[in-house]
């Protein structure tokens, strides 16, 4: 008995993982009381006649620690076998390809524009085209293009299959450091591996190869820094503590939800600290040297290694592009071949002069119109007023005195803070326009239109200019003069907001008077001048810092995340159908298919295991509540696998409740960074549960039904990753419901592969 119980002892050591050591130095270790070490008690429980420490012993002993390796080695290969298997295909642009691809083009070629994610993961892509010999001349107009054979889109392929290869080894040992239990590693690992929608969305030119990658990544760096408490300022501790920060940096830098894999981060960190408070053996400045290490790797590291992304992103960036209308004036004079680059022009404003007017606001458009109506539901069809944050010949106006028109032999007048003015539209040559109809959407402003012939309207064109700030008579000057336009009969100001027009405003943002003419929204600034009889001066005066430029950013991604809305025929969803895999997304359409959806077997028995869980846990809870306990060290087992869980599930809940309250337009492919937690869950779970049945079985039974039983649940997700994989590697033939090659695993009908 002495040799099985000093078996358990290592045993039961070997789960816990490194421990804090009894003795607790200042700075050197953590009290006992937070220590991951298992201490052995002194006796040999026994449940219901059965010695319930020599079951766990042969359980937990079944699987030898060089089979972690073994096993390891082995998912991993598999990973990169199936990830790389067939990359070439298919051989045309697949769904945001286009996207993402086009941005890689634009980078290789130092072109501006605008995306709604942080630059990193398209950075990454660059990076693998050039790599790889990709020279950023492919359009990558639409899904379905065809590559061709000069396009080199293979190793950008190959670059995101590489980073979404390691999703298993991260998971496999993401769930070592929290269990040190191999059967749950492996399971896990399997789980992940099986699964059809991992494999299709980490094969392609996306971001989510990346993102999901650094939140593997650092939630791997978070639990080995954890585990390093026992010895503080180690050069490991610094490591993993300093490899946490940069991946945290990596995943916000790409997408913003990473923004949750910091929180996660951040909770650890703050129930880490906490428990050192509580503490009493450690000095007060032990504590502030911890809180000071964790606010430099975890705080400090990730926000210059943020803003160094920016910076890199605006030096590549250079020439001017089709995001330019998205940022301010100050901003695109940065942009070699923009109008405002390098430029001279007038920056005050006289009567006849042609103008561009911006609405001041981070991401505000042009004031623009075109020749098309009001549909005839809305009042008078008279001409759309929109904003557009595009450039083009249709935002420019002429400034005109609000009783004469302006004649070449005119002396030059200056427009100034109080005048009365009409704006005429060049092309179309109508005035803008209001009267007491209700703006299309915005039901409580009033309608902005064009009106009037070859510049001849009404008492109805005309506004009262108001320079924000400035006196009665000051000029009015480009850029730095914000001013409203007041409608002087209708008592209202001009005004634009994110609200898009229908299909016959062409989606762009209504321009509406608002009668609360106080608000921000309705400020505006003059851009662009034409105008021979005035001095031209240099547009370098207006040049933005770099902070300048970051602020505006994300102003500007900030708004456009916002404002996403479907396009027609996109597939979107809402998050309750994510975990039951209601609806995939296609891929691609033509006679070689691919469709984005997880593998029905196991998303539904991932949900199933963590409500299972989720019970067992409460009832549990219950049952300890009322004083009975579990017999050691099956309770220490049982803690450190609920604990595993716990922090998984947190990571899960934090990755996924905050999309039910989000606005904008989402998708299937939000869910993976928490289905990848869910699943290292359920492969927890399913060892959890397998140790308790073998727990109640005779001895003699154990070492064959532990080999059968997880020999049975592996072999049934290989098998389900079979039956599904045309979705991943493509499906060509008939694709009838009853007929087809797949119709027999149209399990839903919301699954229109």
């Amino acid at each position: 008995m002495a040799n099985l119980e000093e078996k358990l002892k290592k045993t039961v050591e070997t789960m816990a993982g490194n421990g804090s050591c009894d003795s607790i130095e200042a700075c050197n270790s953590h009290s006992s009381e937070n220590s991951t070490h298992v201490k052995v008690k002194d006796r040999t429980p026994v449940a219901n006649g059965k010695p319930r420490l020599q079951n766990l012993d042969i359980v937990v002993t079944f699987w030898k620690p060089w089979t972690r390796w073994i096993f390891l080695t082995i998912t991993t290969i598999c990973s990169l076998i199936m990830h790389l298997y067939n990359i070439h295909k298919p051989n045309h642009v697949c769904w945001d390809e286009t996207h993402f691809g086009k941005m890689a083009s634009w980078y290789i070629n130092r072109t501006f524009f605008f995306d709604v994610h942080p630059p990193v993961g398209k950075m990454l892509i660059m990076a693998a085209g050039l790599l790889s010999g990709y020279n950023g001349t492919f359009p990558f107009t639409q899904p379905g293009d065809h590559y061709g054979d000069e396009t080199q889109y293979v190793g950008m392929r190959i670059v995101c299959a590489l980073f979404g290869s390691a999703l298993v080894p991260l998971a496999y040992s993401i769930v070592w450091e929290l269990t040190k239990s191999v059967p749950s590693c492996l399971f896990t690992a399997v789980l992940i591996l099986s699964d059809t929608g991992t494999l299709t969305l980490t094969r392609y030119i996306l971001l989510d190869p990346f993102l999901l990658f650094y939140i593997m990544a650092a939630s791997f760096c978070i639990v080995k820094f954890i585990n390093e408490k026992h010895r503080p300022f180690h050069v490991c501790w610094w490591c993993w503590l300093l490899l946490t920060g940069i991946n945290l940096a990596f995943a916000i830098g790409i997408k913003f939800v990473g923004l949750f894999m910091i929180l996660l981060a951040g909770f650890t960190t703050v129930k880490d600290l906490w428990q050192m408070w509580g503490n009493l053996s450690l000095p007060i400045s032990c504590i502030l040297k911890h809180f000071a290490a964790r606010a430099v790797c975890l705080i400090l590291l990730p926000s210059i290694l943020y803003a160094g992304f920016f910076a890199i992103h605006f030096k590549i960036l250079n020439k001017s592009g089709s995001g330019d209308g998205f940022f301010s004036s100050a901003f695109q004079s940065q942009l070699i071949g923009n109008k405002l680059h390098n430029a001279k022009m007038p920056n005050i404003v006289a009567y006849g002069s042609h103008v561009t007017m911006k609405q001041s606001r981070i991401g505000g458009g042009y004031l623009h119109s075109h020749w098309h109506l009001y549909p005839k539901e809305l009042g008078p069809r008279q001409q759309q007023i929109t904003t557009y944050s595009h450039k083009d010949d249709n935002n420019v106006w002429i400034v005109k005195h609000y009783d004469t028109n302006p004649q070449e032999e005119d002396d030059v007048k200056l427009v100034r803070n109080g005048d009365l003015v009409r704006l005429e539209h060049v092309v179309t040559q109508r005035n803008l326009h209001s009267h007491y109809e209700m703006a299309p959407l915005t039901r409580t402003h009033y309608q902005i239109s064009g009106y009037g012939e070859n510049g001849t309207g009404d008492v109805n064109d005309i506004f009262r200019i108001e320079i924000s700030g400035g006196r009665h008579g000051d000029v009015l000057k480009s850029v730095t003069s914000q001013f409203k336009l007041l409608h002087m009969n209708v008592g209202c100001a001009l005004h634009s907001h994110n609200k898009q027009l229908p299909k016959w405003g062409w989606e762009q943002l209504e321009v509406t008077c608002n009668p609360l003419v106080w608000q921000a929204n309705n400020l505006w600034h003059i851009e662009e001048i034409t105008d021979y009889r005035l001095p031209d001066v240099s547009f370098e005066v207006h040049a933005p810092s770099f902070w300048d430029k970051f602020v505006e950013s994300h102003a500007v991604m900030r708004q456009g995340n916002q404002g996403l809305k479907p396009k027609d025929g996109e597939v979107t969803s809402r998050p309750w159908q994510w975990p039951l895999n209601y609806r995939g997304q296609p891929f691609s359409g033509e006679e070689y298919r691919i469709y984005l959806l997880g593998n029905p077997v196991i998303w539904w028995c991932v949900l199933i295991l963590m409500t299972c869980l989720g019970l067992d846990y409460s009832y549990h809870a219950v049952k300890t509540q009322r004083g009975r306990k579990d017999t050691y060290p099956f309770h220490e087992y049982k803690q450190r696998s609920y604990g595993a869980c716990g922090w998984l599930t947190l990571g899960w809940a934090i990755h996924y409740l905050p999309f039910w309250t989000m606005t904008r337009v989402l998708y299937y492919h939000h869910y993976f960074p928490a289905f990848l937690f869910s699943c290292m869950i359920a492969g927890i779970t399913i060892d959890f549960f397998l140790t308790r049945i073998m727990l109640r079985i005779s001895r003699r039974l154990q070492w064959s039904l532990m080999h059968i039983i997880t020999a049975s649940i592996l072999a049934a997700l290989i098998y389900s990753f079979f039956l599904f994989h045309p979705l991943t590697y493509g499906m060509t033939g008939n694709m009838s419901y009853k007929n087809g090659t797949m119709g027999h695993l149209r399990w839903l009908e919301t699954w229109d592969f």
